[in-house]
């Protein structure tokens, strides 16, 4: 009885080992090249799971711009350079629109809101999110207005230093959410205030905690019996829901539909009306995921990018003095405003480039395919997860020629004129690119120069400056402390 229970253990594996070696030729063929997977982990051990988007970058090298990579059970395809991904998310937009389902976002928002959220549903979130965040202000003078009194109030809280070192973390994320917080919900918080406090450590936390997710999207039979940081994200998203439905529960008892003040009454709004679009897509859970979805994006990627742009004055202060020199040129005293932007070249340059070399989402969202797609000589089977790997095309030196370095001439022409490069495309392209891009941008331009107006950035007395960015989801700098020194 032993020898039979062995030779049939033994049986069973030589059969998994056979379904692994097959497995692409029966299901795949012509399916994307990539490293032979080992039966049950897949490409697991070649991985570099904190920053997946390194061994990316290296495998295509050896595979070109579209390879296959497998994590457990889990095939997925990976896009690398410009034109590859431009071909993709543009020319093939329908086709690569979708996100994935085995995912760990889409599973703690059940196909709710507006960034993992698919078909017409999500249609229906992004129309309503455009619209409503145009009607109030994105890209228009009162949320410009908003932005230059928040820029100000940052401006006074780091004055409170007089010059000593600090963290600015949680100051930069309370200003730039403050803008977000705004449009959701009509309020201001100070920067001390424990809710504002509590709001942007759930979110740095989960980001953070984001950081390998790749075990969930490739295990996830397994997740609910081991021990993880899933179960943290879940909880912190527990709590911010928590902070969200006691927000609305107020809003709907004051809502006047005739006189809506900000995103949440505008949904509010909507769910009042009789229509089938309203009863069908207007619902609760999808307007907890969609005001998470905008905190989070209204946050991370902004603030994050401000503090790769204060670190990066810190590390190059001749850089920084150009800045400030133009800011003096252009500007003076007054109080910066978007219009200067075109007058300001080397600033808009140095901006786009603490962009591209802070590189805040490598990997990109996921996107899958809504359909079996012939791309580029590859069969692509529906439902497949592709990354288009923004890091591809923002460290890549045929687009900038000093990649790995900070180097603001990327965006300048021979005589300082600012130039646009394709290639620039921290937001992502196509439809599932970043809804509130405008907003971010105007953001970074406000909050950048007012601060370089006000203060010169140094590195505390001894401290060495680290461009490696830290552990994450994202590309955040390091934990570090600044010296804002008065003009």
């Amino acid at each position: 009885m032993e020898l039979i229970t062995i030779l049939l253990s033994v049986l069973d594996i030589l059969f998994v080992l056979f379904v692994s070696k097959n497995w692409n030729k029966v299901i795949y063929e012509n399916f994307p090249p990539g490293p032979r997977p080992l039966p049950i982990i897949g490409n697991i051990l070649k991985i570099n799971m904190s920053k997946p988007y390194k061994t990316f970058v290296e495998l295509s090298k050896t595979y070109g711009t579209i390879f296959s990579i497998q994590i457990g059970s889990l095939k997925m395809v990976v896009l690398c350079g410009y034109d590859t991904i431009k071909d993709a998310l543009i020319n093939h937009e329908e086709k690569f629109m979708g996100r994935p389902k085995t995912n760990i976002f889409s599973d703690s928002t059940l196909n709710h809101g507006i960034a993992f959220s698919n078909g017409e549903n999500w249609k229906v979130m992004r129309r309503f999110t455009l619209s409503t965040l145009r009607d109030f202000g994105m890209g228009k003078k009162t949320i410009e207005n908003r932005i230059t009194e928040e820029a100000e109030s940052l401006v006074q809280k780091f004055r409170t230093y007089k010059g000593k070192p600090f963290n600015n973390l949680r100051n930069v994320n309370s200003a730039v959410a403050n803008i977000i917080v705004s449009i959701l919900l009509n309020e201001r918080y100070d920067y001390e205030d424990p809710t504002i406090l509590k709001l942007v450590d759930l979110i740095n936390e989960n980001t953070r905690l984001f950081g390998s997710p790749l075990l969930y999207k490739s295990f996830p039979l397994l997740i609910p019996c081991i021990p993880g940081a899933h179960h943290k994200i879940f909880a912190n998203i527990r709590e911010f829901n928590s902070f969200l439905e006691s927000t609305f529960t107020k809003q709907r008892k004051e809502l006047d539909v005739n006189d809506q003040r900000n995103l949440i009454d505008a949904y509010l709004a909507k769910q009042k009306e009789e229509k089938q679009e309203s009863i069908q897509y207007y619902s609760k859970g999808n307007l907890l995921a969609l005001v998470t979805d905008l905190f989070i994006a209204g946050i991370e990627s902004t603030s994050t990018t401000l503090r790769w742009g204060l670190l990066l004055m810190m590390k190059y202060p001749e850089i920084q003095k150009k800045v400030q020199k133009e800011i003096e040129q252009v500007i003076g005293s007054a109080q910066p405003h978007v219009e200067h932007r075109k007058q300001m070249p080397y600033t808009d340059a140095v901006i786009h480039e603490i962009q591209r070399f802070g590189d805040i989402v490598p990997s990109n969202l996921p996107h899958v395919t809504s359909e079996d797609v012939t791309f580029r000589g590859y069969f692509i089977p529906e439902g497949t997860i592709v990354i288009p790997l923004l890091h591809s095309v923002l460290k890549d030196k045929a687009c900038f020629k000093k990649a790995d370095e900070f180097y603001p001439e990327h965006f300048l022409d021979s005589n300082g004129n600012f130039l646009k490069n394709e290639a620039f495309i921290p937001f992502s392209l196509g439809k599932r690119s970043c809804a509130g891009e405008t907003l971010a941008k105007m953001e970074l331009f406000l909050f950048f120069t007012s601060l370089l107006q006000n203060f010169t950035f140094q590195a505390p007395p001894g401290a060495k400056l680290d461009l490696t960015p830290g552990q994450g989801s994202n590309n955040a700098p390091q934990t570090h402390e600044i010296c804002a020194i008065p003009h």
